[in-house]
């Protein structure tokens, strides 16, 4: 097991109404093993032994699942690896000796909370205003698992499905486009037909909304795929284009 020594540029902000800075603080005796929240805990166990106010950061379930650990570390969100959310980045993505500078996400639609801490409840109102399925289901309706789907598109779906809205799509844009988010959410009901019924409605609604947050235009330059931490894949971007083309038509 090699131990590394480390400085850190942390982005520190009291609250979103004061300007917020860049302060950098030392880490010693850091494990290759240890995840990079694990070593944010030891940065803060340091500076909880000395006074000081630690620094605030979005977790929960360290297991890759929730995407509330978004954090824009040397330039990329989530960090140098691909295909992880920060808490499955390992230090062994480092070196002894190197700086670290970590952000939290850059987005008007995420305004900060503290530290690193950003409101990302504009997902949640996108969602909100369209990504479900609120048909009338009472009286003698046919049993959805003996409807049939093919194979491809079902898989589809459950691929857009996977999307567990961290935001990393928004940060790593040059726009603070929410179009990969919202791509993946009206897909995994496009793709399946109940989600047919309401899919007019649905994605006229998601895409006012996220213009509404503020979220920018698409860039197409296809960043938010290579930096998504599950994968979700541009053509769901390609199939919100024909969605929302078809219901303005209607």
């Amino acid at each position: 097991m090699a131990t590394m020594n480390l400085t850190l540029k942390v982005w520190r902000q009291k609250n979103s109404q004061e300007k917020g800075r860049m302060v950098d603080y030392k880490v010693t005796n850091i494990s290759d093993h240890m995840s990079f929240l694990e070593m944010l805990d030891v940065l803060n166990e340091q500076l909880i032994e000395k006074g000081e106010e630690p620094v605030a950061f979005d977790h929960d379930c360290r297991e890759g699942i929730c995407g509330m650990c978004s954090l824009f570390i040397n330039g990329e969100a989530h960090g140098p690896d691909r295909g992880v959310t920060t808490c499955q980045l390992h230090m062994r993505m480092f070196k002894d000796g190197d700086t670290i500078t970590i952000e939290p996400w850059r987005a008007t639609a995420f305004p900060v909370i503290k530290d690193l801490i950003v409101d990302r409840t504009a997902f949640e109102r996108i969602q909100q205003a369209g990504g479900y399925i609120s048909v009338n289901t009472s009286g003698n309706t046919q049993d959805a698992n003996a409807i049939p789907i093919p194979k491809r598109d079902a898989d589809r779906s459950m691929d857009a499905a996977a999307c567990i809205g961290c935001g990393a799509c928004v940060a790593t844009c040059k726009n603070s486009s929410a179009m990969l988010f919202v791509a993946a959410k009206v897909s995994q009901f496009a793709l399946l037909p109940q989600g047919r019924v309401e899919a007019t409605e649905r994605v006229l609604n998601m895409v006012n909304q996220m213009e509404h947050e503020g979220f920018g235009n698409c860039t197409n330059t296809g960043a938010c795929e290579v930096e998504c931490p599950k994968g979700i894949s541009l053509e769901n971007i390609a199939r919100l284009n024909r969605e929302y083309l078809k219901a303005s038509i209607r």
